[in-house]
């Protein structure tokens, strides 16, 4: 588990690709500092494996599932990446609950200073994802531990800080990049909890619904005691 702070800006040695599978060699100070192997690495909020390391280096392996479903299929030698160690049990959570469990990818459409941070404005590729973007809510964005600001029909925005701005990946964004996406895992949760056993199979028996099929509007609340 992490919680969303970046703790450094590694650098891409090398990307070995066989098909849709990857092999990373990422360059380091910080993250290198007592990494064990098998240790679970946060790659652009992507949760990854330790597979070799080296006082300054280590080498990760990105899945097909993966590199379908990130934008870790578009590194190439000299990107920058989002580094963070798992969360030690007796650390501060600073951020909010972060798995590394992208949900999908977004592009930036568009940024504007704002006094002295940056809002930028995020289209998820999913619009499904919206149903756990809300206002003031927590979002993960490229292993970001972001709060979302406003939410309209095609994107949500996020407000960066001059600190997060000069210490992640957002010194080098422009509209137009990608970004990996996590969404709350509570609201998922409540979301999977919610459907689970709505749907019937033709013998009676509960089967849970598909997150696309999800639809939490007024009915659903009245009906299941909220309102």
């Amino acid at each position: 588990m992490f919680t969303g702070l970046v703790e450094e800006v590694g650098r891409m040695n090398s990307v070995s690709r066989r098909g849709e599978a990857m092999e990373l060699e990422i360059s380091a100070d910080l993250i290198t500092d007592g990494l064990k192997l098998g240790d679970s690495i946060s790659v652009n909020g992507v949760c990854l494996t330790a597979t070799s390391f080296q006082r300054n280096k280590f080498t990760v392996d990105v899945m097909p599932q993966t590199y379908r479903n990130t934008n870790l299929k578009d590194l190439k030698p000299g990107s920058k990446v989002n580094l963070e160690r798992a969360m030690l049990a007796g650390g501060r959570f600073g951020g909010h609950i972060v798995q590394g469990h992208v949900d999908g990818v977004g592009t930036i459409t568009g940024s504007k200073r704002d006094y002295n941070a940056v809002m930028y404005e995020i289209a998820p590729s999913d619009p499904s994802l919206f149903k756990y973007i809300i206002p003031q809510g927590s979002i993960t964005v490229d292993g970001i531990s972001l709060t979302v600001v406003d939410v309209k029909a095609r994107g949500f925005s996020i407000s960066i800080i001059p600190h997060t701005l000069s210490e992640t990946l957002f010194a080098y964004k422009n509209t137009g990049d990608t970004v990996n996406l996590e969404c709350d895992v509570l609201g998922k949760y409540v979301d999977h909890l919610l459907r689970y056993g709505r749907a019937k199979s033709d013998d009676g028996s509960s089967k849970a619904q598909s997150a696309s099929s999800s639809s939490m509007d007024m009915s659903f609340l009245v009906e299941n005691g909220f309102v």
